[in-house]
Order: structure tokens, then sequence, then C-alpha cells
């Protein structure tokens, strides 16, 4: 079982009257790869400089090993950052800038001078040294010791940066953006390269991004924040797949959000029209959201549809279409690998395992496109599970 490395709790914080972080409960465990992920101003980066010592929270307490370190400076915290802009120093080569932390003087553990002051330590050039090599080892720059830091690409001098802050052996790594300033296809190597890295090292790093696939892919937890408040908490494959509220599931990833209701366990009705699904555990006739995944939809034809509609746009991407079809004026995204040209007519099916259904929240209605029941599907008065063909004779014989 992981160990409890770092807890806020009732964390809240306000700059100028404006509430950042709003009473915010949170634990990181040991050697974990965790990520703050949400919009710009969410207060995701407050967190992180809090957790740094580089900001104290206006209300609540910061626990380090179940330490109280709300007024330990950041020079004395287990803790070291990478910023998004890595302030290396360009008179310096690699070495010496990964070098430079070690060379400062440090108090000692244990007595103290004639003063009554700490005693301060030097560490040994051969220990510098030794320190220095196996931290260039590990981010990959075995041999870039002498290179300038302006003939680094800029992956290699986010390593350099990440070298700088693990060179003293830190108990946590936070990294602010560290990938913000890469293009994409670097972006992607480096997601990789952090993952190994945290890997081989074993210690926490605690990530802040608003790039919602590269917290996916690189986490081990992921924690959404919107306007200072945690929304949800879970592994990448919970967030993604069973978001909390709406929210959550239109910034994770892209997504159908509609009104729903929730006639009884594991049957939710969307367009007057029931649909089998995995989600029990609400009341009857709960109004709810119900979020469906692009990639969970599948074409099929009109007569074997649950829900029948016309493609508006259809746009190449590679691995897919993204394909919108307008069901009675409410519009889906759909990402399918056939081909449906505009203003062709469709069906659509769901398995059950791709409609999720989540409780009404505050932001329930800002997200996806909801719409009201529109005339065609009222006329369907029977709601039954894929009943499709009666409804079609039905609108054959008006």
């Amino acid at each position: 079982m992981s160990k409890e490395l770092i807890r806020l709790k009732d964390v809240t914080m306000k700059f100028d009257g404006e509430t950042v972080l709003d009473n915010v409960n949170i634990y990181f465990n040991d050697k974990e790869f965790l990520t703050l992920l949400g919009p710009s101003g969410c207060g995701k980066t407050t967190l992180l400089r809090i957790i740094g010592g580089f900001q104290t929270p206006t209300e609540g307490d910061v626990f380090f090993d179940g330490v109280r370190i709300n007024d330990v400076p950041p020079h004395k915290r287990q803790v070291n950052t990478v910023f998004q802009k890595y302030a290396l120093f360009p008179h310096l080569n690699v070495y010496d800038n990964v070098a430079f932390g070690l060379r400062i003087p440090k108090e000692a553990e244990g007595g103290t001078d004639k003063s009554g002051k700490r005693e301060k330590v030097r560490l040994s050039r051969e220990e510098i040294d030794s320190r220095v090599r196996e931290m260039l080892e590990v981010v990959s720059l075995k041999g870039f010791e002498h290179r300038s830091i302006s003939s680094l690409s800029g992956g290699q001098q986010q390593r350099v940066a990440i070298a700088r802050a693990l060179v003293n052996r830190p108990k946590v790594l936070l990294l602010d953006e560290p990938l913000g300033a890469l293009d994409m296809r670097l972006r992607k190597d480096m997601q990789q390269e952090l993952k190994r890295i945290q890997q081989r090292l074993g210690i926490t790093f605690i990530n802040v991004t608003h790039d919602q696939e590269e917290a996916l892919a690189m986490s081990d937890t992921v924690v959404v924040i919107n306007e200072g408040v945690i929304q949800q908490i879970g592994t990448p494959e919970d967030i993604y797949n069973e978001p909390k509220n709406a929210f959550v599931a239109d910034f994770i990833g892209e997504s159908n959000i509609v009104d729903g209701i929730m006639r009884e366990d594991k049957v939710v009705e969307i367009f007057n029209r029931r649909f089998a699904c995995l989600d029990s555990g609400f009341a009857k006739d709960e109004p709810v959201d119900v979020v469906i995944r692009p990639e969970d939809v599948d074409i099929v034809s009109e007569s074997e549809g649950q829900l029948r509609g016309v493609v508006t746009s259809v746009t190449f991407k590679g691995v897919h279409y993204d394909t919108i079809v307008d069901f009675y004026g409410f519009k889906w995204l759909i990402q399918t690998t056939d081909y449906c040209p505009v203003d062709s007519h469709i069906g659509i099916r769901i398995d059950p395992d791709g409609i999720h259904v989540m409780k009404k929240s505050r932001y329930s209605g800002m997200f996806g496109d909801y719409s009201s029941y529109s005339e065609e599907y009222d006329e369907i008065n029977d709601p039954t599970l894929l009943d499709v063909e009666e409804a079609e004779g039905r609108d054959n014989e008006e």
C-alpha cells in the first residue's frame, strides 16, 4: 500500500479578497506521478506553489510526512520545482548548471558553531562530480557535460532543468507546465521521458497542466480542478470513463452530453427512447446528465438505428472521421472510420457500456449540445428498448 507523503487540509487561498482555492482537501502518495489538471486560472499552479513553499495559504494546513510545514521556507523543504521557463544559467555549461545547487553550502543536521549558528558543510568535489554524472545519465544527457545551454534543443534544456532539480535528491519534484514550450512531437516524446525518469528514481512527481492528453498519458492519478474546487480525483481511466459531472466530461476528451431521465436501474431515457446502460443507484425518473463519447457510437443504417439523424459535417482526422450528425436539431460528434457523406441519413447504435449517467450538477446545461425533446421524438409514445421498426412503420403511416 502506498505511503501518504503530502496532505493539504482545508486549504483556502485568497488574493485581494478573491478566492483562488476553496477549502481544498487532498493527499499525495509517495512514489506517485500525479497531475493537477484544469483550465487556466483554476488554481492548479497556486496549489503547486503552496506545496513548494512559495506561497502560504490564507487558511488551512500543509503536512509533509505528517509534519506541518506552513512556515517552512522553500529551500528547507524536500521539494524542488521545474518551471515552464527553465531558468537555466546561459553563461554556464550543462555540467555547471546541474552542479550549481550542490556547490552551495548546506546547514548541517547536527551541531552549531561558536556563535550558536548551525554549521554549514560543503560536498566534496568527488561527491559533486559523481552525483552530476549520475543525474545526467538518468536524463539521457551523458556526454553533454561541456555543451553550452544555447546549443541545446528545447527538450534537452528541459532535461537539464530536471537534472538540476533532482541532483539534490528531493522527495518530491514539482513540474509547472514543463512541456508547454515544446512542439507537439517533442512534447509527446518528453511525456514518456518524464514517466521513465519518475519510475527509475521512484520519487513523487506532481505535474501541473491544462493538456488533458498529457495528463492521461503520464499520470498514475489525475486531479481535475475548476474555479479553485477539486471536481474529481482518480486514475486516468476512471476520469475518462466515469466522469463525475458535466465539467469533467467536457474537459477530458470529446463528449456528447445530453439530458436524460433515469427510468430505473440500468435504463436511461434519451429523446423519449430508452437505452440500456450499466448505471444504477439513481431515483426512479430522476433527471440526469448522460455522457456518450464520440468513439462509442456506431453508425448503422436507418432501419437498424436506435436513433436516426442527418450528417451535417465530415472532417478527416487521419485515423478516423469527425462526423457531426443532427438528430432533429441536436448535434452529436461521432468518431468513426466509416465515411458518411454530408446530407446522408444514418442510424446510430450505442452499447450499454458506451453510456455513462451522471448526477445533475451546477455544470448541467453548460457543456455539450443540450436540447429539449423535439416533436419528432415526442411522436414515439412507446419508448421501448431498440423498438425501431414499429416507430418507423408508424412514421410511414402518418
